[in-house]
């Protein structure tokens, strides 16, 4: 995992996306050029010890010498959003690293795109690449109010393609006007609060066809704990996981260095390849394709289906 790129940037911008959304410029210090990176990817933001977030890079994945994101300021939240709305400043300096993406828009000649509040930042550069793609698309975009509902500006070139359904003037999200007839080669890509997504998922049961990216656990039913043997492949050690214990816990306490951050299943960080063994996956990040393969888990959240499972770690 050495290969993640990390490095400090500063904050060259400031300025608000819409109520309660707040959109960040990062910049190299030194100017220096940062990754490649597709529509749909996220960064790891260090915000401080123990507050570490993920936010949806939201520009323009062709300016290699800038990445923007976009914070909605949530009252309830656990500190993330409050620091970055009150201590994080234009000129200051915040680490990242990344970018990840388990959220990439694959080819299609046709896309419907489905946003609930600040679920519009992996959704907007999606929208440019499905224009220079020459693909057809639309986008139904809700939010709680109209002046809460980000990048409306961006978003007005796009005409009649791009629909903004404020819940106070047009209630919940007509679904079933996008998702009810959908033509065959088309697919769906929605991101925002897990009531929608879970809306959507009931509406769009075939395989392959939706695409969705949560920002918190989705809720899954899952079999008593049970303790079981974790095999590292590169280290050459083996751990016992107890069953309160998780994989990526155990493994720490092996001395083993993981790169982790949500241990919620929702962000990727800490996604491994499985050698051997067959996973008990409790992410919310992987597709039901991905996990019935088996081929990587989230080991902040996943277990085990039989005694031992083989890790390259």
């Amino acid at each position: 995992m050495s290969d993640v790129y990390e490095a400090e940037l500063v904050v060259a911008r400031r300025e608000s996306a819409a109520d309660g959304v707040l959109a960040l410029t990062l910049r190299h210090p030194l100017g220096e050029q940062l990754p490649v990176w597709e529509p749909g990817a996220h960064i790891d933001v260090v915000l401080g010890p123990g507050l570490e977030r993920q936010y949806s890079l939201c520009g323009d994945p062709a300016d290699r010498t800038a990445w923007r994101i976009a914070v909605l300021r949530e009252p309830d939240g656990r500190g993330g959003s409050a620091h970055v709305h009150e201590q994080l400043g234009q000129g200051d300096k915040v680490r990242v690293r990344g970018p990840r993406n388990h959220f990439a828009l694959r080819p299609a000649p046709r896309y419907r795109f489905i946003a609930g509040g600040i679920g519009i930042t992996p959704i907007l550069p999606m929208l440019a690449a499905a224009e220079a793609r020459g693909a057809e698309w639309t986008l139904l975009y809700g939010g709680r109010t109209r002046d809460s509902i980000a990048f409306t500006g961006e978003l007005s070139r796009y005409g009649d393609r791009v629909t903004v359904a404020p819940q106070d003037e047009t209630g919940l999200l007509d679904l079933a006007s996008v998702l009810d007839d959908v033509p065959e080669g088309t697919l769906v890509y929605c991101c925002g609060p897990g009531p929608l997504l879970d809306a959507v998922e009931a509406r769009c049961p075939e395989p392959g066809v939706l695409h969705m990216e949560r920002f918190t656990p989705k809720e899954q039913e899952t079999g008593e704990n049970t303790a079981f043997e974790v095999e590292l492949a590169r280290s050459g050690t083996t751990v016992t996981v107890p069953a309160d214990v998780s994989v990526l816990d155990a493994v720490r306490a092996a001395g083993v260095e993981v790169l982790f951050s949500c241990t919620e299943g929702t962000c990727g960080t800490c996604e491994t390849d499985v050698l051997e063994g067959t996973p008990d996956h409790r992410d919310s990040v992987l597709t039901d394709e991905e996990q019935a393969a088996g081929e990587t888990m989230m080991i902040c959240v996943s277990r085990c289906r039989g005694k031992r499972l083989v890790l390259d770690l």
